[in-house]
């Protein structure tokens, strides 16, 4: 596994956590059984649908929220479960609830932001696997600037870790190329809340 950061938190790359052929099936499975959805979000007073699709699936505690979107967890899928599973196995992590975002072309992005909400507690832990179109994925350090970009392969598995959501931020930007589908999923652990 690659250490991408180590200042503020940590980043680690995983370039073939899946093989191409278990990615593109998986790739083929998700694209077509997942509950996808666009929700609306409202940013500086004005809402707008959010540029890309998702859907939220989880264990029943693990409810999730962010940008005042309100998350209710789907049963993990079959395959999404064997991916929890695996992660478990062979990293020792333990998730409960996954967000799945599909870019649909170039236009769709995610925009600078942290996985900081207070669901995810203190120093989450992030596992983010990459099917698909090739994007460049970048993080931005919070009080320096400092930019790192990284062209997360189908397959990948990025890792964010520690402190990383306080001092940095990531964002999976628009691109003018033509591009084809990519899905990106993120595991989290949620924690109970009061």
């Amino acid at each position: 596994m690659q250490e991408i950061i180590k200042r503020d938190g940590e980043v680690y790359y995983l370039k073939n956590f899946l093989n191409p052929r278990d990615s593109l099936s998986l790739f083929e499975v998700l694209s077509r059984e997942l509950e996808w959805r666009q929700d609306q979000i409202t940013l500086f007073g004005k809402t707008h649908p959010v540029p890309r699709l998702q859907a939220w699936y989880g264990t029943p505690e693990a409810s999730y929220s962010y940008s005042n979107i309100q998350l209710k967890p789907k049963p993990f899928t079959k395959a999404l479960e064997d991916l929890r599973e695996r992660l478990r196995i062979e990293l020792g992590l333990e998730f409960n609830g996954v967000l799945c975002n599909l870019y649909r072309t170039g236009r769709d992005y995610a925009a600078w932001h942290a996985d900081n909400e207070k669901e995810l507690g203190l120093n989450p832990i992030i596992g983010s696997i990459s099917l698909g179109a090739v994007r460049k994925f970048s993080l931005r350090h919070a009080t320096d600037g400092e930019t790192i970009h990284l062209w997360p392969e189908s397959g990948s598995l990025i890792l964010m870790k520690g402190a990383l959501q306080h001092h940095w931020k990531h964002q999976l930007g628009k691109t003018a190329r033509a591009v084809s589908p990519r899905i990106n999923l993120t595991f989290r652990r949620v924690m109970a809340t009061p």
